[in-house]
């Protein structure tokens, strides 16, 4: 399974103090050395951590495969047209939310998309929907055409992180508390199982299949049982991580773990 490393958070650190370090080009080299296999990097609309210049450096100076997530907004998706990564990613994108909270809803821009799809892959820019981990999702994104799906991990993350971290118990009983738990668990089993059902159904289309969101160095290990996703794109856990052990060792470390 390959490791796409998500540098965004290096330049929100960055944005921070609104200076010139640390740089996420830096950041994508030592990915690189650590046994990383792609570089992921989102630029949203309102460039609350990634510009328009990290964009053009990253892709003009990373020694790996560039995956630029983005909206369908026209300006980007025409500058993204013109740097040429290897695989631009459409995710939805609402200015309020602090991270993206859910895939595409096809059924609000599925023209829009269309043009947007064939407009890059007429770039020769390999295309990628970041889709909830539905069979729908899956059948849509094979109808637009795309070479990727990535099945949105985030609600298998946050009920993971619900069952393992924060379960305390309640006021009235431990039996209270262990039918709260049991449910948690049967909650984790069927996100399990839809991501497992989405990435069958994508490979049976032909569609190559990658996933993320919200996955760090615990709840990683059952994502990869499913033999059929090929690529995780992780960022914000291996940036947390880097605090402490440093940014090479933390990447390194994820590609072991994901590597066996």
């Amino acid at each position: 399974m390959k490791l796409g490393v998500n540098v965004d958070h290096i330049a929100l650190l960055r944005e921070a103090r609104k200076i010139n370090d640390p740089d996420p080009l830096e950041a994508a080299l030592l990915a690189k050395r650590a046994g990383a296999d792609q570089i992921t990097i989102h630029l949203r609309e309102d460039r609350r951590h990634i510009n328009d210049e990290d964009v053009k450096r990253i892709v003009e100076n990373s020694q790996l495969p560039v995956n630029i997530e983005c909206s369908i907004d026209p300006d980007i998706i025409e500058y993204i047209a013109n740097i040429k990564p290897y695989r631009a990613t459409i995710v939805p994108e609402r200015r309020e939310e602090v991270t993206t909270e859910g895939g595409l809803d096809f059924s609000l821009i599925y023209d829009r998309l269309d043009n947007v799809v064939h407009y890059l892959k007429a770039k020769d820019i390999e295309v990628s929907l970041f889709i909830d981990p539905t069979k729908e999702a899956v059948k849509a994104s094979k109808i637009l055409g795309v070479q990727w799906v990535e099945l949105h991990t985030g609600r298998y993350a946050n009920i993971f992180a619900m069952l393992y971290s924060n379960l305390s118990l309640t006021r009235n009983s431990i039996k209270e508390f262990e039918i709260q738990r049991s449910k948690l668990k049967k909650m984790l089993y069927k996100s399990l199982e839809d991501l497992k059902n989405a990435a069958i159904e994508a490979e049976e289309f032909g569609l190559k299949v990658a996933a993320g969101h919200g996955l760090n160095y615990q709840n990683v290990f059952a994502i990869l049982d499913i033999d059929e996703i090929e690529e995780l794109n992780i960022g914000q856990s291996i940036v947390a991580r880097a605090v402490f052990d440093g940014f090479e060792n933390a990447v390194r470390e994820m590609k072991r773990i994901i590597s066996k």
